[in-house]
């Protein structure tokens, strides 16, 4: 038997019935502790603790391997499994070999501010919080593991979604002047679809109908299936493509052996044609911004523009929705007309 502490918080630690038990004494005096450890001790003399609470001898490693395993490959998309595998890692990385009683506030409080202070951005902290709070909340409610999530006490970052970058018609010539043929086409198919970069890269043939003019997306965020109408620029690029496929791959965009094209390989090419081309501050996931920036701009419905572009609902589109001042002057001279009409 024996005190120990963990962060600012002290623990017990002491063996009932041959079991190796950890508790916290929810306390950082020291004094105050010893006088829980010491009640303890006596209920267990007296046989009147037999108590082993949710969690207690189960490692916060084992729970995100089985968060992994039985949660994220069953429920996510393959892209967001491989996210989730890497946030785990880093959460394992300091938590894995406590035992999930020990895991205080505090400590997460101290993780959050650690990965802060090494360059690490909120957003991608917050997905980390957010992540090990889900996996405290399944441990909770289904696998019966724990009593408590530490996570819901910890506050997340504060991030400030304003990013507002899109391509202008110049730029947009520029750029392709500076990519090789195969980026032309992919940043050509990225504007003119707004498809994100994985459903660009995963894009193969059975998913396209060219009679029909249409690209069918089985797997996206939302988890659903949409079959999404074509541009003229985009069935040239497709036309082409097909024309031209070889046998051994089912992909419209492939690399030099035939394979999906890799991420960090597109995205080299990519940021080395917007240096050439003088262009700053541009993502590849702002070509999706452009495609419904320009759709808004030409007076398209927002509806239509949630609908070509899958997002969830109206709020995630208005963040796009960036205006030029002359797209809004046919609204505002609707009122002359009204004020001509009652003065006639």
């Amino acid at each position: 038997m024996g005190l120990y502490i963990r962060g600012s918080v002290w623990w017990m630690s002491f063996t009932y019935h041959g079991e190796q038990f950890r508790r916290s004494t929810e306390t950082e005096d020291k004094k105050l502790a010893l006088r829980i450890f010491d009640k303890l001790k006596g209920e267990i003399a007296e046989g009147k603790w037999f108590e082993k609470p949710p969690g207690d001898g189960y490692k916060f490693k084992d729970l995100m391997d089985k968060y992994m395993t039985e949660y994220s490959k069953v429920n996510k998309a393959a892209s967001s499994h491989r996210r989730d595998k890497s946030i785990t890692d880093n959460l394992v990385g300091v938590f894995g070999g406590m035992y999930l009683t020990e895991i205080t506030p505090a400590m997460i409080s101290d993780y959050k501010v650690k990965r802060r202070t090494d360059g690490v951005s909120p957003r991608t902290i917050n997905y980390e919080l957010t992540t090990m709070s889900h996996a405290f909340n399944i441990a909770t409610r289904e696998w019966g593991l724990t009593s408590n999530n530490p996570v819901k006490k910890v506050k997340k970052y504060r991030v400030f979604n304003n990013i507002e970058r899109w391509l202008t018609l110049e730029e947009e010539g520029k750029l392709l002047k500076t990519s090789p043929k195969w980026l032309q086409e992919i940043i050509s198919f990225a504007i003119n679809t707004g498809f994100r970069q994985s459903e660009i890269l995963n894009l193969k043939w059975p998913q396209v109908d060219l009679f029909r003019k249409t690209i069918t997306i089985l797997e996206q965020k939302n988890q659903g299936k949409d079959t999404l109408p074509l541009n003229e620029t985009i069935q040239k690029i497709l036309k082409k493509r097909f024309k031209s496929r070889p046998i051994n791959t089912d992909y419209v965009f492939y690399s030099n052996n035939f394979k999906r094209i890799n991420a960090r390989n597109l995205m080299r090419a990519f940021y080395s044609a917007t240096k050439k081309a003088g262009i700053n501050c541009l993502r590849f996931h702002d070509l999706r911004h452009t495609f419904a920036t320009r759709l808004v701009q030409a007076g398209v419905d927002i509806y239509m523009v949630q609908k070509l572009g899958r997002w969830r609902n109206i709020s995630m589109v208005m963040r796009y929705a960036h205006h030029y001042s002359e797209s809004l002057r046919s609204g505002i001279l609707v009122l002359d007309k009204l004020s001509q009409i009652y003065h006639s």
